[in-house]
């Protein structure tokens, strides 16, 4: 936890903080035992988040001027609620800033979001390994107990849609 008594700001990330994004990302992969598993790049990430047709959108968080975390999320539809919500992809908050109030900030950022936008939730998955989960339970998300994500991918993925 860090030592400093600054306070947690959280800003919108730009096509500047792309190799931010992409280091942050990277560290996220490690720590999720697959560190092989990001293809993306700074440029794919410049593309695709802050082009004519923004895939995701991301906060940082800064402790000064110092990145400490980041959040980056994509929106999704509900059709029983008739509205936006956001599905959290990514969090991140670098190991030695953790239980210091960053991912509270980002999360709270994203809540303003929702409220802001009248978006009606905000998901996102946690791995079930993950101390996190506490973290996420007091703030007020629920697991959903009767829900299972499914994915399709690669191979199946191709063999499907052929």
């Amino acid at each position: 936890m860090s030592s400093s008594p600054m306070a947690v700001a959280v800003r919108s990330a730009t096509v500047e903080d792309v190799e931010l994004l992409h280091r942050f990302s990277v560290d996220l992969a490690t720590y999720e035992d697959e560190p092989d598993a990001v293809t993306s790049t700074p440029q794919t990430l410049a593309r695709d988040g802050f082009g004519a047709d923004p895939k995701f959108a991301a906060l940082i968080a800064e402790r000064g001027s110092t990145p400490v975390g980041f959040a980056l999320y994509t929106f999704n539809y509900s059709v029983w609620t008739a509205a936006r919500g956001i599905f959290v992809e990514d969090i991140w908050v670098v190991p030695e800033e953790r239980r210091g109030g960053v991912a509270r900030a980002l999360m709270a950022a994203l809540a303003r979001e929702c409220v802001t936008k009248d978006f009606k939730r905000i998901d996102l998955n946690v791995l079930d390994w993950n101390p996190a989960r506490g973290f996420y339970e007091r703030m007020g998300f629920r697991w959903i107990r009767n829900w299972l994500p499914y994915r399709l991918s690669g191979e199946a993925l191709a063999k499907l849609a052929g």
